[in-house]
């Protein structure tokens, strides 16, 4: 793969010559819509043609009961800043994400209807949907591993991958990839082209073996042996906000103890994958 193509998986800026956009394909994947400061195409010029981004002006949200209603939500903000979505909801723009690194996938849910909030399904529960946002850098390649949810560090004896939250989650998955390259200020960074996914039998077979294989460990207390390395796409890594938050588990020896909590992360490797794959093929 190219790097012309992989910049069309993340749209860049396009470049504009006396006004006049040099190129189509770069838009594509923001809805149509010229990204470009330079010629004053800006939120005012599209949220006018944009019927969704009025009704976030009336903050008069709801919960989509079908995919394709999620997925036209979706499509009708691609393109836009974070300003420019949260600035209808009345939500602030942080000036940096390192204090604030939930903030985008919490503005994504509220502005397309997510219902389920922290709880163990998927976001959108009518329609069995899980949203993830994907930070990309400037050539379309995402920045870092997806959290999918809590590994369950007790009562686990009886879970199997098909009742696991982990394929719950996984089982349908809008992905929505977003702006993350750090010279561009948190307000301007842009929301991408959504898609909807869901696993093929490889990649189900592929997931299935490494939480197995994960799990295997948590259920034998053996929490020391997860490190990095395991797992091809799914991962198990800390996920605590200090040293202090402390979860009851299971040790070796099947007594309780206490140790950090922990998340399962899909690999960036895997996560490219699926881009490269829905964006590729539309160019």
């Amino acid at each position: 793969m190219n790097v012309r193509q992989l910049k069309t998986t993340v749209a860049p800026r396009c470049q504009c010559v006396n006004g006049v956009q040099a190129t189509i394909k770069s838009c594509l994947y923001y809805g149509g819509r010229c990204a470009a400061r330079s010629h004053g195409i800006g939120a005012q010029a599209r949220s006018n043609t944009n019927p969704y981004y009025l009704t976030l002006l009336t903050v008069t949200l709801t919960t989509p009961l079908t995919e394709g209603e999620l997925l036209e939500r979706a499509q009708s903000i691609a393109g836009l800043t974070f300003a420019e979505v949260a600035g209808p909801l009345g939500w602030p723009v942080p000036e940096t994400l390192h204090q604030a690194k939930g903030w985008v996938g919490e503005l994504m849910e509220t502005c397309l209807g997510a219902s389920a909030s922290s709880l163990p399904e998927p976001d959108f529960q009518a329609i069995g949907v899980e949203l993830k946002t994907i930070p990309v850098d400037r050539n379309g390649r995402p920045k870092e591993s997806t959290y999918v949810c809590a590994v369950p560090l007790t009562g686990n004896l009886d879970l199997t991958w098909e009742t696991s939250v982990v394929r719950q989650k996984l089982a349908r998955v809008l992905w929505v990839p977003v702006e993350a390259d750090p010279r561009i200020p948190v307000p301007e960074r842009r929301i991408g082209s959504p898609l909807l996914w869901s696993p093929g039998p490889t990649e189900e077979a592929a997931l299935r073996a490494d939480w197995e294989e994960l799990m295997e460990l948590v259920i034998m207390g053996e929490l020391d042996q997860l490190t990095g390395e395991l797992g091809t796409y799914l991962q198990i890594r800390p996920k605590a906000p200090n040293a202090r938050a402390l979860r009851e588990s299971t040790s070796e020896t099947g007594e309780k103890a206490l140790t950090l909590p922990r998340g399962f992360y899909l690999r960036t490797s895997f996560t490219t994958e699926i881009l490269n794959r829905h964006y590729l093929r539309r160019g």
